[in-house]
């Protein structure tokens, strides 16, 4: 297996803003935590979690799966540009438009078991 890149150290305040980021939750983002949350897809998912000096949606640490809601302002170089580097530090990450979990929340629920079932093989 490949060795991991290290985390870069958080930068100052990380914590603090991904608990503020937890009260300000989109619709999406409450409505795919209530489905996932509580090992519902087998396993422990965390949201608004720090990772290096990024704050995910939600993120399995033990398949190191990102769980990414995106709305009208994502996409783009600087979203590419963080998926790059949490890929390299290990990390798989999906995202999802926030319209799909809101209309198709049993799909993109679906999706979320395939991938977890291919990171356990």
């Amino acid at each position: 297996m490949a060795a991991l890149t290290p985390p870069r150290p958080r930068r100052p305040g990380t914590v603090i803003e991904s608990r503020r980021l937890r009260h300000q939750a989109t619709h999406a983002e409450t409505r795919l935590w209530r489905a996932i949350r509580d090992d519902a897809l087998g396993t422990r998912f965390r949201r608004q979690h720090p990772v290096g000096n990024f704050i995910v949606d939600f993120a399995c640490t033990e398949a190191r799966l990102v769980i990414e809601l995106d709305g009208g302002q994502h996409g783009g170089e600087r979203d590419a540009a963080r998926d790059a580097e949490l890929r390299a530090a290990g990390w798989r990450v999906v995202r999802y438009w926030n319209n799909e979990v809101m209309e198709n929340l049993d799909g993109v629920l679906a999706d979320l078991r395939s991938r977890l079932e291919a990171a356990a093989r």
